[in-house]
């Protein structure tokens, strides 16, 4: 890793800021609002069983993943879920969403989570150049 490279880390809450330009970006169904991410935010920093990932790179944070541990029965134990993953625009294909996705995974594997699963629209490349393949069909039902 040259001094060039972003630093993947865990977020902390000097993060807020940045990590809300971004959230705002990835939004399309719903349209992030601080106070909701104001409250949200410090629940999660401190939630064992959740991990808020920071690229941090031209000091700046430019990319992030939220993801989650949680049980299962059909899985036999713990499996891994990235609900958010995001790579300021101008910060793309330069390897920062592949080393939050490579670090989540080590986290996950250090809960003992029997695989990484995600839903997304986009970049099916990126995640199948990563070993991912498709798996379901995501069916969602907005409550509010």
């Amino acid at each position: 890793m040259t001094s060039d490279d972003p630093q993947i880390r865990r977020a902390d809450a000097s993060d807020a800021d940045e990590i809300f330009a971004l959230a705002r970006e990835f939004g399309l169904t719903f349209r992030p609002e601080r106070a909701a991410f104001d409250l949200a935010f410090p629940q999660l920093l401190e939630n064992k069983d959740a991990l808020i990932l920071t690229a941090v790179a031209d000091g700046r944070v430019q990319g992030y993943l939220l993801g989650f541990v949680h049980l299962t029965l059909f899985a036999n134990g713990p499996v891994a879920w990235v609900e958010e993953a995001m790579v300021q625009s101008g910060f793309r294909r330069q390897g920062i969403g592949r080393s939050l996705l490579e670090e989540f995974e080590v986290w996950a594997r250090e809960r003992q989570a029997g695989y990484v699963a995600l839903a997304t629209r986009r970049a099916p490349e990126f995640y199948q150049a990563l070993g991912y393949e498709e798996s379901a069909n995501f069916y969602r039902k907005v409550l509010r």
